[in-house]
């Protein structure tokens, strides 16, 4: 299946998306996460592989509970899939409240005054609608606090709505045996305490594939279920992203001549260069360029492993292909810069940065291909 905002003779890059392995990658984190429930996180639309047909891999796959951070990506989650459960973590803002009863979502509410607006919409319509609870237990990010959550708990007769899902955020699960990782888990223990007949949830993708006891009743794996490694010292699962980009041109570059936007990078002998057709406005990062004081990323060509030389353009990226053989590559062809034993991870290592960045940065110029 292909998505042809851009026709394929006319792409600078084709970006394919493997469903069968975000399907697999499921069912691998459901399978090592029971008996909790493992849900399916699409936010971002779909951490950058689009939100429709991420959801519905996943659905296929056995998800049937999902977590967006936007209402407006609840509403187009809820077209796709009729039945599942959506929850939808950033706020609830005032005047959406309807939107939320008409289409059967939950919000996760992480203040008191979220609480108190909920609850008086409900009193209005004459009808206690689910929703979720945010507890902060270390991220300082959303969420009520610990004490809060206690008040909360011995009001729950008073609230009038049921919670269905308590909830807290990891904030350094993916630092194996980072402390503050303890302390949440201690926390969270004694908020979900409060709630015995409540669903709880703590653990992302980091905690997913950690220690079980941080897994509760349901788990919200992210970047893990599109190939992104959850924890440096954890091998990321199937890769679901390949990225191959346009080669415009091939340069012969004298020794001594430098490439690309500040001279750089300087070339050490006679050289043979490939021109990509991709740059920091496709989503790959300046910092995979290189310069004479530090290495770059890299790209595969012609079956070859070759450094990416220069700074990183807005359009073009310039790789080294002196060591290629000549009929292996031609202006016209391919290099892969996801694929190929390059994964997320290298790609981000070398950019300074994550692979969530990444994965949900890359541009929307590529014909995309779902597969």
């Amino acid at each position: 299946m292909t998505h042809d905002l851009v026709p394929p003779p006319e792409a600078g890059g084709v970006l394919t998306i493997d469903l069968a392995a975000l399907r697999a990658n499921y069912q691998e984190l459901a399978r090592r996460v029971a008996p909790a429930v493992c849900a399916g996180v699409v936010k971002g639309d779909g951490y950058g592989i689009g939100l429709v047909q991420a959801a519905t891999a996943l659905w296929q796959a056995g998800a049937r509970s999902f977590f967006v951070a936007l209402l407006s990506e609840a509403r187009s989650l809820r077209e796709v899939l009729p039945e599942a459960e959506i929850f939808v973590l950033n706020g609830l803002f005032a005047g959406t409240e309807p939107t939320y009863r008409d289409l059967a979502l939950r919000p996760v509410l992480g203040s008191v005054p979220e609480i108190e607006r909920w609850r008086d919409f409900c009193a209005s319509i004459g009808q206690a609608l689910p929703a979720a609870l945010h507890v902060d237990t270390g991220m300082n990010r959303l969420g009520v606090s610990p004490t809060e959550a206690i008040n909360i708990a011995e009001g729950r007769d008073e609230l009038g709505f049921p919670l269905v899902l308590v909830m807290s955020h990891l904030a350094c699960a993916d630092e194996p045996d980072h402390p503050l990782t303890a302390q949440q888990l201690e926390d969270f223990r004694a908020v979900a305490a409060l709630f015995p007949d409540v669903r709880a949830s703590l653990s992302n993708s980091a905690g997913a594939v950690s220690d079980p006891a941080l897994h509760f009743d349901l788990v919200r794996p992210g970047i893990a279920l599109y190939g992104g490694r959850p924890r440096a010292d954890i091998a990321p699962l199937r890769p679901v992203v390949r990225l191959d980009l346009r080669i415009v041109q091939i340069r012969n570059v004298h020794e001594g001549q430098t490439v690309g936007y500040g001279g750089a990078h300087t070339a050490l002998r006679p050289s043979r260069i490939a021109i990509l057709s991709a740059g920091y406005a496709d989503g790959i990062p300046r910092l995979a360029g290189a310069s004479d004081l530090r290495p770059g990323a890299e790209a595969v060509v012609g079956g070859h492993r070759c450094p990416l030389i220069g700074r990183i353009s807005m359009d073009l990226l310039a790789v080294d292909i002196t060591d290629v053989p000549e009929f292996a590559v031609e202006a016209g062809g391919f290099a892969t810069l996801l694929g190929e034993g390059l994964g997320l991870d290298d790609l981000a290592r070398h950019s300074h940065t994550i692979d969530y960045e990444i994965l949900t940065s890359l541009g929307r110029r590529y014909l995309r291909r779902w597969t």
